[in-house]
């Protein structure tokens, strides 16, 4: 009886490790603005800023409207600034330029969040969707 309770306990614990764990997913409209200003973002000037690449306003940017802040720009000049990532909610994909920080997860433009999760994700402002990390150059970035 115990053999059989601790080989399910290893079994869950081995499906637990294989899982994927959602990242929190918002949205906000300064993102949609073609005319925003890079120097606004935390990605803006420095080694790793935008600007020092030729970029100027959002809608400059090659991925522009899938764009937004990601937890992993740790702050102004951070090295994960221009990263890439797939954002995946139920069956729809997309990538998105990380340009800013955010706190938790990714915080993207509400374009990008339509077609990510359509309108009851607007409606929600909220969503967990699973994340994946891809070359600069997926989302157009070929100069990191």
């Amino acid at each position: 009886m115990q053999f059989t309770s601790l080989a399910a306990l290893i079994a869950a614990a081995a499906a637990l490790a294989t899982s994927t764990v959602a990242t929190k997913v918002t949205w906000d409209s300064v993102y949609d603005n073609r005319k925003g200003d890079l120097n606004t973002v935390a990605c803006s000037d420095g080694k790793n800023g935008l600007i020092t690449k030729g970029y100027t306003t959002f809608g400059s940017l090659p991925d522009f409207p899938y764009i937004g802040g990601a937890s992993a720009v740790t702050g102004w000049n951070s090295t994960g600034c221009a990263t890439c990532w797939k954002l995946t909610y139920k069956d729809k994909s997309i990538e998105i330029l990380a340009i800013d920080h955010a706190d938790e997860g990714f915080n993207i433009s509400q374009e990008a969040m339509l077609e990510l999760a359509g309108t009851d994700g607007v409606n929600a402002g909220e969503i967990d969707a699973d994340e994946i990390k891809l070359t600069n150059i997926q989302c157009g970035i070929q100069d990191y």
